[in-house]
């Protein structure tokens, strides 16, 4: 019998996990979002609807915002992701221009759906790095909070893009 493996890129660095339904094995139906924050601890992607529509658990799969909750771990082999605590620079710690900007535009406040919008965010920069007010708002569109005025992230992003820095 042959044993399945997935192999992922998680914020640079590589994991592989059995699938299988002994104890420690991914299970075919465990999503990414469990993954990342039960076997990896990576928190910064929030459990929110868990059927797509809020953003909250959003990361970077392959250059690509997705909802981490509505995609499975077995079917990430081979993949890149990136969550929010890849973004910081690993050897200094210094926030990446993105983070910075919604810290200096106050561009949260509760902060549970900021890690999946700044994903968002900067997952279209990266596609597009000078989107404008508009593009910003339509890319932002699958990102829902309760908390803050939507102009605050508005600013914050279109800040980066103006600095042409991701």
């Amino acid at each position: 019998m042959k044993t399945e493996t997935v192999s992922v890129t998680v914020n640079n660095k590589v994991y592989e996990f059995v699938v299988g339904n002994k104890f420690g094995q991914i299970q075919q139906n465990e999503t990414l979002l469990w993954t990342l924050r039960e076997r990896l601890r990576l928190t910064g992607a929030k459990r929110g609807c868990e059927e797509g529509a809020c953003g909250c658990c959003t990361v970077i799969i392959d250059e690509k915002a997705i909802t981490s909750c509505m995609v499975l771990t077995a079917e990430c082999d081979g993949k890149a992701i990136t969550t929010i605590e890849g973004l910081a620079n690993p050897l200094t710690g210094a926030l990446s221009p993105i983070q910075q900007a919604f810290l200096d535009f106050y561009a949260f406040q509760c902060g549970y759906c900021t890690p999946g919008i700044i994903m968002t965010a900067k997952a279209l920069l990266d596609a597009n790095p000078h989107p404008t007010r508009g593009e910003i708002m339509e890319a932002l569109s699958g990102n829902h909070c309760r908390c803050i005025s939507q102009y605050h992230v508005l600013d914050a992003v279109e800040h980066v893009a103006k600095q042409g820095v991701k």
